[in-house]
C-alpha cells in the first residue's frame, strides 16, 4: 500500500511561492505516475499537474500553467509542485495521487492512492 504525505501548504500573500511536497513513505515514486489536484470549497477537484514515469513528460492545466512547475526530487520518494505568482484563486487543498500507469492523467479515477490534502490559503 502506498501513503502519500502531502507537506508545504500554507498561508501565503498574493504574489507569493509556494513549494508543495508529495512523499512516499517506505516506497520510491519512480515507477508511479503522479498527479496534483487540488479542491476549493463548493467546487469540485480538478487536476493541475501530473508527471508521467515513462518519459517524464508533464501536464499542466490552463489555469496554472506558466506558475507552477512538477518535479521528481532526488530522492526519488518525492514530487514537488512549486507554485509562483500564486493567487487568491489558487486557494484549495491540494492532494497528490499515485499510479502505475506509465502515463498520467488529471483525471482523478486514474490514480490508486491518494494523499491526505494540504491547505493552501492565498489572501493578503
Amino acid at each position: 500500500q502506498v501513503q502519500l504525505v502531502e507537506s508545504g501548504g500554507g498561508l501565503v500573500q498574493p504574489g507569493g511561492s509556494l513549494r508543495l511536497s508529495c512523499t512516499a513513505s517506505e516506497f520510491t515514486l519512480e515507477s508511479y505516475s503522479i498527479g496534483w489536484f487540488r479542491q476549493a470549497p463548493g467546487k469540485e477537484r480538478e487536476g493541475i499537474s501530473c508527471i508521467s514515469s515513462s518519459d517524464g513528460s508533464s501536464y499542466y492545466r490552463d489555469s496554472v500553467k506558466g506558475r507552477f512547475t512538477i518535479s521528481r526530487g532526488n530522492a526519488k520518494n518525492t514530487v514537488y509542485l512549486q507554485m509562483n505568482s500564486l493567487q487568491p484563486e489558487d486557494t484549495a487543498v491540494y492532494y497528490c495521487a499515485a499510479d502505475l500507469h506509465p502515463h498520467c492523467s488529471a483525471i482523478g479515477p486514474h490514480y490508486d492512492y491518494w494523499g491526505q490534502g494540504t491547505q493552501v490559503t492565498v489572501s493578503s
